[in-house]
Parts: structure tokens; C-alpha cells; sequence
């Protein structure tokens, strides 16, 4: 029987002690519960997550430090595949990589949540961090046999809770240098109690960082230098009718952005117990952005990418990078257009590259010389220096100068500062001599002061660098020298080859390579048979059937008229030339010799997709099933121009007529005459409304920056076009010379039974009446939907390509359109004449 006992006794502390040491498997933490490194708690619905971690930017640091092997316990995105915290508890408290496997987090004895770890000398736990809960006798009172548990909130706030759900903790109250939704920037007016976010040091420390971003109790947002010199360098705001009325201002800000549009709403709340900022955000794009204090002092605006796959600054405050104090640390030049922004000054280097790689600028730069000064042993007053000035033109002084009033003059001035061993620089400047000691902070790049203005910063060099400066510029006279030589023999050596290459045919067994290639304008003659078979008209030339040596079938496209011709001859060249997919034409070559102008394509054998819907003597009528591939091709086409490609590329002309079809009814995006690149940031304005009637979104009259959404417009004018088999009109005047309403005033103007025969479930009657009835009805409201969404009047109400996309191949469900404005008002116009 003993041993019975013992068999027993064994088996549950066995179960004991498993128990008490289990990891958790959800996002909540019990009291009997340890989180260890590897361990983690996630949020139920996958967006947060909380564990151990170390900074990402340590494992590519290529020397690890003591800081660069450090551990935190922290809060992150979990479903972004770039590593982004977004809270940290110890961050002034780093774990060694050393102590790592010992550490985890867990319920003290007297219910605060800790990090201890173990020393492999130690046997007692050391304690790392706590929550340090306040109060807790009153905790007690209300229920003595409360227990507590660490829960991971929605937002992505850790929060410590009673089992009757009182909050004792939560991490939002203690926030990093990130804002989530949610999170409060303010005072607590009873107990003083301030929520404020402070940057981290580094990429690789999370420490208390240079800047702090706080609600004084005036209610002004102020970005402050924590550091020595305090400096307040920007506010928002100086009082509560200012703080209330910069909220409209904000929300009409992001919502004129298409990134950030509903994603974010800033708030301000003033009462009798708090005053704070906040956003909120929609939960299912909680995840999506956040707000961030940089280490270098701006408070950003980030937003998660899908098609880059990474964060985009939407904004920053201030807005110039130099504004922050010291941000570059001392001994530097900012220069806000510069990337990077922060650079040495004459004859001084960064004092530790490693600092700077991690973004830790702190330490500035040092002087490659010291100076040479020296005191006289018989008077200290007395100094001794050979040391030089060195002009430093078109920057803002440092702050903190000190006034020589008795220095009238600027040689005055200079030798007051070399009369003090400890002055690193002056200025003289309307009869005012300032000078500085020690290091020099905020010396900022200033475009507005004249080169040749006096208004300039004198640095104090050693005069030895100054001969090392000149011993640089000898060898780099040499280098430079040495390059311009080799690039003249290369360039020689280019012109003999094109030389020797100009009576050779250049397109002859070169097909295959995937290369784009340069053709002499007679032999395109000669393919094309002197352009005898036209296959078709473009907006900028005529297109002609052509057969190459090898007998590859090609259509080339002549553009007409020379200024014109070039301007969209390299548009076309420079946006299709590069593009590999499946539904974008294959541009095979080009020629350029005079005025000649050619492009080059593979031939598609089916023509473009207008003769297949409109003309009357087309072979056969599209069944449903192909017309519903060609707009699903042409929506992958434009996916990829728009999201994919290196830049954006929009092509402006988006109309059956530009959608040719090869053999097997595979569609390809063609023409890109009027294709215009512009980056991701959809900064750039065309002004000029060429293109198709029908087809041109209604905002090209505005002349406002062109976006993706025009391109999404002419698609749903294709798609309805798809539909019925029909022109959407008869109007074939040009865009620029009638209104955006004109095209409406036309009562079989199609765009207007589409929408009203949509919402009162009647598709069938808009389906093509040659296919019989012979379509998949479910598919044909998807279509139609989709059509009526993408030419919403206001752009922002368009959805994506990427969308349209996921729509049409039935992964992503779409709610019924909105009636447009104009289309719902001519409507009813119609409904009125018809009873009338």
C-alpha cells in the first residue's frame, strides 16, 4: 500500500507540475499558465499576436552586440509577412541572448503580471518587468477570490482581467512609439495619469528613444527632443476650439486619399476626466495601418501595401524631415530633399556606421582632425591655434548661439572664436557675431538663402584637413580622368559595333529571344508588302499585316504624324516593351529612322473584340462562356499593369476596339498609345482629354491626377458592352467637345437600363438577345454588378482591378451597386417623358 501511495502521489505532481508550467493556446494567459520564448498568444482572429522576439533588424546586423542580440516581450502583426512590433514591454530592460531560454512571462505570487528569467548561476528568478498594478487593496475588496488572466484584445491591447472582467492593466495605457485604433494620446485631468508615445532608439533597441509625442494640459499635441536640449519642435493645436476643428480637417484629408479612405476617424474628446486624441478604424482593417513616431522625430501615417507587399508612409508631420531638433545629431547637415537625408559636414565621419545602418543617429559625426589649440601657461586667457574656417552657405544656423557684441567686424568675429579652444563655429551676419561651443546641432540645408549669401556658418577645422582635402582631390583628378578616357574608348567601341551592324536585317532568327528588336524601316516594307493588307485604325496610326523571314505573322503599327508619332512612340515602347503576360500584347519590336515611327506585335488571328460584338458580318457570336473569359482576362491584364508592374502603368484607352483576341479567344490589352506611367503614388495630372467617347471617366474633365480608376471606368463600359452585344451608345462625337452629361441624353443609352434593370432584377433582358437565353444567369449578375460599380461617378466608390478580379472568379461576394447620381436623375427624366 505505501508504494501504491507513492505511485499515486507521483502521478499528480506529475500532473501538477504540468499543469502549472503549460503554455498557453489561445490569447489568454491564466494564472496557472507560463509563456516562454517560442510561445505565443494570438488573437482569435489572427491579427495580433504576442511573444518573445527579437528586433528583425538584428539578424541581418553584421556584427552582433550585446543590443543586437537583445530579447523583448511585445505585441505584433501576425498575418503581415514584415515583421512590424507594435508594443513592448521591457524596453528599457533587454534580455541577453544569454538568458533567453530561461526567461518567460507569467502571474507573480501577488497577481501582477512579470518577465523573469534564470542566471545559470542563480537560482532564484530575477525579475525583469511587471505591470506594477496600483490599487489593488480595492481589487481586493470587491471580490477576495478574484483571479486574474492576461487577454489579448481585439486592437491588439494586452489587458489584465478580473474573472468578473474589471480591467486591473492594459498595455494601451503604457503604448511604445506606435498608435493603434483605439489608443488614447492624452491626460487624465483627476489623477494626472499621461498616455504619450516615445520613439525607439534604433531598429535594433527598443529603448526610450530622442522624441516624445504628448497632450500638454493646454490640449496642444507637442513633438518634443527629449534629450539635452529640450526642445518643443511642433504643435497641433493651442486650444480646444482649435483641437475640435482640426478633426474635419483630418478626416477630409485621409478621406481624399484612396489608400486611407474609411480606414481611419480621428477623434478629440475634452471632459471633466480626460482630454486625448484617438482614431478608430473598421475592424477588418485594424490590421492594415498604424500611426508611428519615427526614430527621427516625424510622427507617420503607415498603410499596408498587398501589392508591394510592404508599409507606405501616406504621411508625415512635420512634413520636412529636418524639422525634427537634432536629428541628425551633432556635426551633421540635413537636407530634407536628399535621400538620406543626413550627412557629415566638411572633414568629420560618422562617428559609429553601425548606429546609422539601424537608423541611430545620436552620436552624429566626430572630426577626422582634432583641432590645434592650446592655452599659454602663463595665461590661461592667452590661446594658440592654427585652426581654419570652413564656409558652410545655404543652411539654417544651429540653435542655442551665443552674441559678441564687442565683435564689430567678421574678422573681429572669427578671431573671437578662435580665441576660446572650446568654439566650433560662427556667423556674422548684419553687423551680429554669434558663435558656438561644442557640438553643433539642426544645421539644416536652407534652399531659399542665396549661394552667395554672408548668411553662412563658419566651421572650425583643423588646418591639416585642409591639406588632406586637397591631397583627395588629386586622386580624385586622377580617377576622374582615367574614367572619362575609358568611357571615350567605349563609346567607340559602341559605334563600331552599330557600325558594323546596319546593313544586317535585325529581326532574322532573333524572335525567340525575348528581347524587344530593332528594325530597319525597308525591311518592315518588305514584311508588310509596301502595307498593302490594313488589318485596322488606332488612334495614332494604321496597323498592317506583316510576315517576318522566319515566317512569325506580325502587325505593325505606323504611327502617323512625326512630333505626335515620337511622343507616343516612346510611350508605347517604354510601357509595353518590358511586360511578359499572358493578356497583355506582345510587343516584338520597333524602328525608329527618321521620322518612322513602327511598333512591332505578335498577330493576333480573331482581330479585336469590337468586331466580334458590334459588326454584323462576324463569323459567329460569342457564347457566354467566352465572353465571360475575355472580361476575366482583360480584368487579369489590367491587375498586372495596375499592381504588379514596376510602376503603375494606366492605359487610358481601356475600349473593345484596344482588346484583340488571338486563335483561341485568349484576350490581350493592346494599344497603349495614351499609357502613362505614374509610380504608386498617383501624383501626376494629365490634363489633356484624348481617348474615346463612352469610355473616358467622368474626373478626366477635372483635370485632376489621374488614378488607376480611369482604367476601371472604360472596364465596366466594356463589360456592359460585353453583356448586351451593343454599343453603350450611338454618340460618336469626341470627348472634349460635349459635356460628361451629354452621352446621357439619349434614352437607349445602355449604362442607364443596365443599372435600372439591375435593381429591379430583371438581367436577363440586358443579356445579348443572339446567345437565345444560352448563359449562366448567376454569372451575368456578377457581371453586371461588377460593371455598374466600376463607373460609379465618384472614383473612390470604384473598386480595384485586384477586386474585380477576385469578383469574377466568384472568390470575393459584392453587395448591390449604388444608383448613380446623373444616371438616377436622367431615370427618372425618362420615366416621366415615357408616361407622358
Amino acid at each position: 500500500m505505501p508504494l501504491l501511495y507513492i505511485l499515486v502521489l507521483g502521478l499528480l505532481l506529475s500532473h501538477t507540475s504540468r499543469r502549472c508550467s503549460s503554455a498557453p493556446a489561445s490569447d489568454t494567459l491564466t494564472e496557472d499558465q507560463v509563456l516562454a520564448v517560442g510561445d505565443k498568444l494570438v488573437l482569435t482572429n489572427g491579427k495580433f499576436a504576442l511573444g518573445f522576439f527579437q528586433p528583425a533588424a538584428s539578424t541581418v546586423s553584421k556584427s552582433q552586440n550585446s543590443t543586437g542580440s537583445s530579447w523583448y516581450l511585445g505585441i505584433w502583426f501576425n498575418k503581415i509577412p514584415v515583421f512590424t512590433v507594435v508594443w513592448v514591454a521591457n524596453r528599457e530592460e533587454p534580455i541577453p541572448h544569454p538568458n533567453i531560454n530561461s526567461a518567460k512571462l507569467k502571474f507573480s505570487s501577488d497577481g501582477d503580471l512579470v518577465i523573469v528569467t534564470n542566471r545559470s548561476d542563480a537560482v532564484t528568478e530575477s525579475l525583469v518587468w511587471s505591470t506594477h498594478i496600483v490599487n489593488r487593496t480595492q481589487v481586493s475588496s470587491i471580490n477576495t477570490t478574484t483571479s486574474s488572466a492576461g487577454v489579448l484584445l481585439n486592437r491588439g491591447n494586452l489587458a489584465l482581467l478580473t474573472n468578473s472582467k474589471v480591467m486591473l492593466w492594459q498595455s494601451f495605457d503604457y503604448p511604445t512609439d506606435i498608435a493603434l485604433s483605439g489608443a488614447k494620446l492624452g491626460w487624465n485631468k483627476v489623477t494626472g495619469f499621461s498616455r504619450k508615445f516615445i520613439s525607439k532608439k534604433s531598429l535594433i533597441d527598443m529603448g526610450l528613444g530622442s522624441y516624445s509625442l504628448e497632450l500638454d494640459t493646454s490640449g496642444v499635441a507637442v513633438l518634443k527632443r527629449r534629450n539635452n536640449p529640450s526642445v518643443v519642435y511642433w504643435h497641433w493645436a493651442s486650444s480646444k476650439t482649435s483641437s475640435m476643428s482640426v478633426i474635419p480637417t483630418l478626416k477630409t484629408i485621409i478621406d481624399l486619399d484612396p489608400r486611407t479612405k474609411g480606414l481611419m476617424n480621428p477623434k478629440y474628446f475634452d471632459n471633466d476626466q480626460e482630454q486625448y486624441y484617438m482614431y478608430t478604424s473598421p475592424e477588418e482593417s485594424s490590421s492594415s495601418l498604424f500611426v508611428s513616431l519615427d526614430i527621427s522625430g516625424q510622427v507617420k501615417l503607415n498603410v499596408w501595401s498587398h501589392a508591394d507587399q510592404s508599409w507606405q508612409t501616406i504621411c508625415a508631420e512635420p512634413a520636412d524631415a529636418c524639422t525634427p531638433a537634432a536629428t541628425c545629431g551633432p556635426f551633421t547637415v540635413c537636407n530634407g530633399n536628399a535621400q538620406p537625408s543626413c550627412d557629415c559636414m566638411e572633414s568629420f565621419s560618422q562617428k559609429s556606421p553601425q548606429d546609422w545602418e539601424f537608423e541611430d543617429r545620436t552620436g552624429g559625426c566626430i572630426r577626422n582632425t582634432p583641432l590645434h589649440c592650446s592655452t599659454s601657461g602663463n595665461n590661461k586667457n592667452m590661446t594658440s591655434s592654427t585652426d581654419i574656417f570652413h564656409p558652410i552657405s545655404q543652411v539654417a544656423l544651429p540653435y542655442n548661439p551665443q552674441s559678441i557684441d564687442v565683435a564689430t567686424t567678421q574678422s573681429k568675429c572669427e578671431e573671437a572664436c578662435l580665441s576660446s579652444c572650446s568654439c566650433t563655429a560662427y556667423s556674422y551676419n548684419n553687423s551680429r557675431c554669434s558663435v558656438w561651443h561644442g557640438e553643433l546641432f539642426s544645421v539644416n540645408l536652407n534652399d531659399g538663402i542665396d549661394n552667395n549669401s554672408k548668411d553662412a556658418l563658419y566651421l572650425r577645422l583643423a588646418a591639416a584637413a585642409k591639406f588632406e582635402k586637397k591631397k583627395n582631390q588629386t586622386n580624385i583628378r586622377v580617377v576622374t580622368a582615367a574614367s572619362i578616357i575609358s568611357f571615350g574608348l567605349l563609346v567607340l567601341m559602341l559605334l563600331a559595333l552599330i557600325w558594323r551592324n546596319k546593313f544586317k536585317p535585325l529581326y532574322n532568327n532573333q524572335g525567340s529571344g525575348g528581347g524587344i528588336m530593332a528594325f530597319r524601316y525597308t525591311d518592315l516594307v518588305r514584311a508588310t508588302k509596301n502595307f498593302s493588307e490594313k488589318l485596322g485604325g488606332g488612334g495614332f496610326g494604321s496597323v498592317y499585316k506583316g510576315v517576318l523571314s522566319d515566317s512569325t505573322s506580325i502587325a505593325v503599327k505606323r504611327l502617323d504624324g512625326a512630333r505626335q508619332g515620337e511622343k507616343q512612340f516612346r510611350a508605347e515602347v517604354s510601357s509595353v516593351g518590358l511586360i511578359q503576360h499572358i493578356n497583355i500584347v506582345k510587343l516584338i519590336g520597333f524602328c525608329c529612322e527618321g521620322d518612322h515611327r513602327l511598333l512591332v506585335y505578335e498577330h493576333m488571328l480573331n482581330g479585336s473584340l469590337d468586331g466580334h460584338l458590334f459588326e454584323s458580318n462576324a463569323a459567329a457570336v460569342l457564347d457566354w462562356n467566352t465572353r465571360y473569359q475575355i472580361a476575366l482576362g482583360v480584368a487579369k491584364g489590367l491587375s498586372y499593369l495596375h499592381e504588379s508592374c514596376h510602376k503603375c502603368i494606366i492605359h487610358c484607352d481601356i475600349k473593345p476596339g484596344n482588346i484583340l483576341v488571338d486563335a483561341s479567344f485568349v484576350p490581350k490589352i493592346a494599344d497603349f498609345g495614351l499609357a502613362a506611367f505614374v509610380g504608386r503614388d498617383f501624383s501626376r495630372a494629365m490634363t489633356t482629354f484624348r481617348g474615346t467617347a463612352g469610355y473616358l471617366a467622368p474626373e478626366w474633365l477635372s483635370g485632376v491626377a489621374i488614378t488607376p480608376k480611369i482604367d476601371v471606368y472604360g472596364f465596366g463600359m466594356v463589360l456592359l458592352e460585353i453583356i448586351s452585344g451593343r454599343r453603350n451608345s450611338s454618340l460618336e462625337t469626341p470627348y472634349n467637345t460635349r459635356s460628361s452629361s451629354t452621352r446621357y441624353q439619349n434614352a437607349d443609352y445602355f449604362p442607364v437600363q443596365a443599372i435600372s434593370k439591375l435593381h429591379g432584377g430583371d438581367v436577363k433582358s440586358l443579356v445579348d438577345p443572339q446567345l437565345h437565353g444560352d448563359f449562366n444567369l448567376e454569372e451575368a449578375e456578377r457581371v453586371c454588378k461588377v460593371a455598374c460599380w466600376c463607373i460609379q461617378d465618384n472614383e473612390f466608390d470604384r473598386p480595384t482591378m485586384c477586386e474585380v478580379v477576385r469578383v469574377l472568379e466568384g472568390l470575393q461576394e459584392i453587395n448591390m451597386p449604388p444608383m448613380l447620381r446623373l444616371l438616377a436623375a436622367l431615370t427618372e427624366q425618362f420615366s416621366v417623358v415615357t408616361s407622358v
